[in-house]
């Protein structure tokens, strides 16, 4: 997966821009707030949909304008195709696959494969398990749609399944939730198995990873919960046993306690919690071996890599940690983006692209 070009109409600080990419390394640097980020997160928009910074579409609007546009041409195995986004003050975006719209971010998801790193994917090691499964979930809907609409209805179903047992009639709630059981059990089963063949993979491949960044140097273990194992149908069978099990506390409650909306990774080092005893540069590492294993993962299933975006990845990391990453990264187009570009090993070896508030310097 290649993309070629990134055009970018009152995004952000860009009033009309177009970014020319090479198929290795690309190195996109310039001072803060000059634009770099902005750029890598119109290239993952336009592989996802949303945005990792952004909480609502209309922000990346240029101030005082009313509508921003970004266009992206990439290749991939199967042959060209064009992808763009338009974004309004006061409607949804507008989304464009081959300039044919699409009605739903499913549609557009596998057109374009893309992993991301940014300071904020650090929150995948150090915070919540919300912040992991994020990192799940994002993955694997770029993987397969199925699993990108499953979630959305799992997501529907647990709505449903809280509003209910926030009521205070016990007889509704006892005549009208095995109903949604069996609906939570059947999609909670679909998504547990994928989460668990999608850790299953990730393992060896983070492990392989962060030893080659560190040198050997330490050893990363990556795992799941593993609450429910088997196949589908053993898997919803578990769920729902945990569903009555958990019922009265549930209702004490007003929530749902059980299920994948529950789901977590161990990440250690040296069997250590990173989380809590690594340090700066061993959770950076560590959430890097998860992005490279994460391109590994597409790899096996497309055929290709995707397109791999660092994001200001070498802050705290030393110089060889630096020189490792960038051998690791050169297997596959990748987009870096930092303040000065020689903080890259060997960075003129590379397609090199300075921003300047909000312009491409040529």
């Amino acid at each position: 997966m290649l993309i070629k070009n990134l055009q970018l109409i009152n995004f952000r600080n860009y009033r009309n821009e177009k970014f020319d990419y090479a198929d290795g390394i690309n190195i996109v640097s310039g001072g803060n707030a000059q634009g770099k980020t902005n750029s890598a997160e119109a290239i993952f928009y336009l592989c996802t949909g949303y945005s990792p910074r952004a909480t609502r579409d209309k922000q990346v609007i240029f101030r005082g304008e009313e509508r921003a546009t970004i266009r992206g041409e990439a290749y991939s195995a199967f042959g060209k195709v064009e992808v763009e986004i338009a974004f309004f003050g006061d409607k949804n975006k507008e989304i464009k696959v081959n300039g044919i719209p699409v009605a739903k971010i499913g549609e557009l998801l596998g057109n374009i494969n893309s992993v991301f790193f940014n300071p904020g994917e650090l929150k995948l090691i150090q915070e919540s398990p919300e912040d992991r499964r994020r990192f799940m979930d994002i993955s694997l809907s770029q993987l397969s749609r199925s699993y990108f609409y499953s979630l959305q209805k799992y997501k529907k179903i647990l709505t449903q399944r809280n509003n209910l047992l926030k009521t205070e009639d016990r007889f509704l709630i006892e005549d009208t939730l095995p109903v949604w059981d069996e609906q939570f059990a059947a999609v909670g089963a679909k998504i547990i198995r994928e989460r668990n063949e999608f850790i299953a993979k990730l393992s060896p491949f983070a492990a392989a990873a962060h030893a080659e960044i560190t040198g050997g140097g330490e050893v990363l273990s990556v795992s799941g919960d593993y609450k429910y194992g088997g196949d589908e149908g053993e898997i919803a069978i578990q769920l729902k046993d945990a569903l009555k099990e958990k019922f009265e506390s549930d209702l004490e409650r007003g929530f749902t306690t059980v299920g994948p909306h529950r789901d977590d990774l161990k990440i250690k080092i040296d069997d250590t919690d990173v989380r809590i005893y690594g340090s700066q540069g061993q959770q950076r590492t560590a959430a890097l071996s998860l992005k490279f294993a994460e391109t590994e993962i597409f790899k096996d299933k497309f055929g290709e890599y995707p397109v791999l975006i660092l994001d200001d990845a070498m802050s705290e990391l030393d110089k060889f940690r630096r020189e490792r990453l960038i051998e690791a990264a050169s297997k596959m187009q990748t987009i870096i983006t930092c303040t000065e570009a020689d903080s890259v090993p060997n960075y003129e070896k590379y397609n090199n692209i300075r921003v300047s508030c909000g312009a491409v310097m040529r």
